[in-house]
């Protein structure tokens, strides 16, 4: 493909050039090839975007809730106009495989805005509560950090509910995948975005994160990613005292009850896991289940994994593609190879390339069993298409092992009795659990307990989040 060289910012309302700042290389995962490069922003091109948003906020924080509807919808539009732009472009910069890129990364992208349409048209900004007048208003100028993995999603998910509260934006997109959020950028300025109201800046976290995150004009930083780098960005904000609302790792539990059925269960957990090639907090990738049926799930999921399709993320016929790029790659076959040595029972895959491979940052679909709590692959976020099966003796058992964890923020079980599932669900410490597979929601709050971080995102909650709330005695 044709080398893209984009060194552009967007600035209140406008593209901005920065020929002669560094440059950033970006990688397709899978050729291994250079397919571009961004400039790497510094804090002056931060104070330029913050600067813009602080200006552009007395105004658009008080614009008729009509205008930003009508700004949604005119987002929405353009974003299902270019769905196949889009679609390439992830592929291109991460890796996944084109199917998922077009009816997962994009499609779920244009649902939050959607969500967010529908929840903006029911809103009360405006309440009485026992004789008091509450007013939700928008915090202010929101600094918004997006990871890798869903490169449009993550992206509208805060975008979103930011304009929908009347907030201000400066946007940090991955620069591992950042030619999605350019193209994002050219969106929200086709769409009629009033000048100052979104803004971009690319770079690296530890310049560009660490600004924003500490800028005193900033009212809000909301983040996705590692837990590790969230704890930076949260230590980098608590000197201006600004609201932080983070989405971070998780290593998520699929919880399966004696009465489960687990013929159709088990391979949909496993693909589950392996979507988007396991490069998502939310994947179930602890499959617990009764250790009298053991070995009817590690044929079960074996079947199913070895079944997977990986290769070239441009052809129709692609499951998972690359990984998204070479530090993940190395991160995931070094735990694969901790999970060997550490004794679980490898039942498909390993370390290496796929077969018929020979370039590309591709892991093997990688199942271990009898895994036990204290080994790496089921404390450790592997990011990779890796499931760990865990064996319990009962129901008590079960629930111990899916609270054994620093993390809490998705979950799943498998019951054939809805109160038995309801039971387990209640238990499991974790901000959301699906129960025997449900439909995605983009209504239902998504965030986590524990170190999976703190707020919560989608739907009326995750509007909230960028809201402050005043009370008005004798109004």
């Amino acid at each position: 493909m044709q080398l893209i060289n984009d060194t552009r910012f967007y600035l209140d309302g406008a593209w901005v050039d920065r020929p002669d700042a560094p440059r950033i290389a970006v990688l397709n995962p899978y050729s291994e090839e250079v397919i571009g490069h961004i400039a790497a922003g510094s804090a002056a091109d931060v104070d330029l975007a913050v600067a813009a948003a602080r200006r552009a906020f007395p105004d658009f924080s008080q614009t008729p809730v009509a205008e930003r509807l009508a700004l949604l919808k005119r987002i929405k539009a353009l974003l299902e106009e270019r769905t196949e732009e889009f679609a390439q472009a992830i592929t291109a910069e991460m890796g996944a495989a084109i199917t998922f890129s077009r009816g997962g990364q994009v499609a779920f992208g244009i649902a939050h805005v959607n969500t967010m349409i529908d929840v903006l048209e029911k809103f009360a900004f405006q309440t009485e509560r026992d004789g008091i007048t509450i007013v939700r208003e928008p915090i202010g100028v929101c600094a918004l950090i997006t990871p890798w993995n869903w490169p449009l999603y993550q992206i509208t998910a805060k975008v979103a509910p930011a304009i929908a509260a009347g907030c201000t934006v400066v946007l940090k997109p991955s620069e591992m995948s950042p030619f999605t959020a350019q193209m994002f950028a050219q969106v929200m300025h086709d769409a009629g975005t009033p000048p100052g109201v979104f803004n971009l800046v690319g770079g690296t976290g530890e310049v560009v994160g660490n600004a924003m995150s500490s800028h005193p004009d900033v009212d809000m930083v909301t983040f996705t990613g590692s837990t590790r780098a969230g704890v930076l960005v949260a230590q980098s904000a608590a000197k201006t005292i600004k609201r932080v609302v983070q989405e971070l790792g998780g290593k998520s539990p699929n919880v399966f009850l004696e009465d489960a059925n687990f013929e159709e269960a088990v391979p949909k957990g496993i693909l589950g896991a392996m979507r988007n090639v396991g490069q998502s907090c939310a994947a179930p990738t602890r499959m617990v289940v009764p250790a009298s049926r053991l070995a009817e799930v590690e044929a079960l999921a074996a079947s199913t994994a070895n079944d997977i399709i990986v290769g070239n993320p441009l052809d129709e016929a692609c499951v998972i593609g690359p990984l998204a790029n070479a530090p993940q790659f190395a991160k995931v076959q070094e735990l694969i190879q901790a999970g060997i040595d550490e004794g679980a029972k490898l039942i498909c895959g390993g370390t290496g390339l796929p077969g018929g491979l020979n370039h590309g940052f591709f892991a093997r679909p990688t199942v271990f069993s009898e895994v036990t709590p204290d080994m790496r692959i089921a404390q450790e976020e592997i990011f990779g298409p890796v499931v760990v099966i865990m064996p319990y003796l009962d129901e008590a058992d079960a629930i111990r092992i899916a609270n054994d964890t620093v993390y809490g923020l998705s979950s799943h079980v498998q019951s054939a009795d809805q109160e038995s599932a309801r039971r387990v669900a209640r238990q499991i410490r974790a901000g959301q659990v699906h129960i025997n597979y449900p439909a995605w929601s983009g209504f239902a709050p998504f965030g986590g307990y524990k170190q999976s971080g703190n707020g919560r995102e989608y739907g009326v909650f995750g509007l909230e989040e960028y809201l402050e709330v005043k009370a008005i005695l004798g109004y």
